[in-house]
């Protein structure tokens, strides 16, 4: 059939629908649901507060100070004098090392600086001798330019008196020859004056002589000079042979002293790992064994840089305040998850990133009286990181997470209207969340009767403990994203 004959049919059926839904046409009233009251919420306002922060890090106990038993020399133990994991002081003799060939070499370098230092008694004997010779040898040269002095003064007045008599042997000697004189004079004079000649002669032997005394003085001189000089380099030699016996002897007694290996500080020393009887070696690759002191220890820990650069620019900021000095308190928390009695501080950080997990070392230091942590032992450590001046602190249960995981709540906003609020946490502290960003002071944020509320529903501000249940609609969403990092 055409649809131009159907049309009109269809016309009238609707216009009969519509006319009996028109109120107040004669229909009666539609069904609907029963007006329901607004959800009862229990709101907790934001009040910033100051909060200290801190930061728990997994990391291990180390000892303060750790010596690997080592010989330094070798040879046979022939005793152990420790009690394996007993406390050991620094000085006490651990091991015994057979020393019978260090003392036979300590005894050798003894004798021989014995004889050393006879040698040397010999030399400073022989140089002593040359000095005394040296003196005698000067002595017999300052005699000889006595000597000649004296003759010198013979020789000059044995001339003096020459001149005169020759002078009277010519007068006399003219004399004679015209009978003035007589002969007996005249051999007188001439007897005279041979007797000054030969006293002349005589002196001028004597000058000889005793330049030549001075020659031989001088030559004995330079003989004992020369004696005198090579006992100086005796005496040297000796002395630096005594030297180098001395340097010997406390070599050997060195070696000697390390048949006794000492512990070289007080701590707790494991097992041994040689017997009596073991043949050692010095400077070996094992060590005897280990000593560790347990009092302090350190507990070694990292911190990544991305969350140490967000600490350095709070504080800067002035949101932040620091904890205290350089120096950080630090608690600890064991395997079990027992809280360690004791603080301790933060003394190192290092100046190098790891680049493979890209974090920080940190070193803490804790008192450990009584051993209570143990080298290579798991803890966490916490550590004061500031004070939030204006800390935003919600209850966890307030927080809801839509479907992609992103954080919000819900608050009470004008007109009493549950408004949604995206946040930005940053960590849990005990049963609340802290919040970075997306809450103002004084809003209100609905901790409790979230089940019946919906973003733009009117809600009524109840007291705590004093929600209805079962008002409203279902919840908007009831799934949990991830956690904040």
């Amino acid at each position: 059939m055409p649809i131009r004959h159907r049309f009109p049919w269809t016309a009238v059926l609707t216009g009969l629908v519509v006319v009996g839904l028109v109120p107040g046409c004669g229909g009666p009233p539609p069904d609907g649901p029963p007006h329901r009251p607004p959800p009862e919420v229990v709101v907790q306002v934001v009040e910033p507060k100051p909060v200290r922060l801190t930061d728990e890090l997994p990391g291990r106990v180390s000892a303060c100070l750790v010596a690997e038993v080592r010989p330094q020399v070798g040879g046979i133990i022939q005793d152990r004098l420790f009690t394996e994991g007993a406390d050991v002081k620094a000085g006490d003799v651990l091991y015994q090392i057979d020393p019978s060939v260090y003392q036979a070499n300590y005894d050798q370098a003894a004798a021989s600086l014995t004889r050393a230092e006879a040698g040397l008694e010999s030399a400073r004997a022989v140089l002593m001798q040359a000095r005394a010779s040296r003196t005698t040898a000067e002595a017999g040269l300052e005699a000889a330019r006595t000597v000649l002095v004296s003759a010198r003064a013979a020789l000059t007045g044995a001339e003096a008196s020459t001149l005169p008599l020759r002078l009277s042997v010519e007068r006399l000697r003219s004399l004679l020859a015209n009978r003035t004189v007589s002969q007996q004079e005249y051999d007188n004079a001439v007897g005279a004056a041979e007797h000054s000649s030969a006293e002349v002669d005589r002196a001028q032997a004597g000058i000889r002589g005793a330049e030549a005394e001075i020659a031989r003085a001088q030559a004995a001189v330079q003989v004992v000079a020369a004696q005198i000089e090579s006992a100086g380099a005796a005496v040297q030699v000796a002395q630096a042979g005594i030297d180098s016996a001395k340097a010997m002897l406390e070599s050997a007694r060195i070696r000697l002293a390390f048949t006794q290996v000492t512990a070289p500080i007080a701590g707790r020393i494991g097992r041994s790992a040689v017997t009596i009887g073991a043949l050692v070696v010095a400077f070996r690759p094992m060590a005897l064994a280990i000593i560790q002191q347990l009092d302090p220890v350190y507990v070694d820990t990292s911190q990544s840089t991305s969350r140490l650069l967000r600490l350095k620019r709070r504080i800067a900021s002035g949101e932040l305040r620091a904890a205290g000095p350089s120096r950080l308190n630090v608690g600890l928390v064991l395997e079990d998850g027992s809280a360690y009695p004791l603080q301790g501080s933060l003394r190192f950080s290092d100046v190098s990133v790891d680049p493979s997990t890209g974090s920080i070392a940190l070193r803490s230091v804790f008192s450990n009286p009584d051993e209570v942590l143990l080298p290579g032992m798991f803890v966490r450590a916490v550590i004061e990181a500031g004070v939030m001046e204006k800390a935003i602190l919600i209850p966890q249960q307030a927080v809801q997470y839509d479907p992609k995981g992103r954080p919000f709540v819900l608050t009470v906003g004008e007109g009493d209207k549950a408004e949604m609020r995206m946040l930005t946490l940053e960590r849990a502290l005990g049963d609340k969340w802290l919040v970075a960003s997306g809450l103002a002071a004084r809003e209100r944020v609905i901790v409790e009767g979230l089940q019946h509320v919906r973003p733009g529903m009117p809600v009524v501000v109840v007291p705590a403990g004093a929600t209805g249940a079962g008002h409203g609609p279902p919840e908007l969403t009831s799934s949990s994203g991830p956690r904040p990092n």
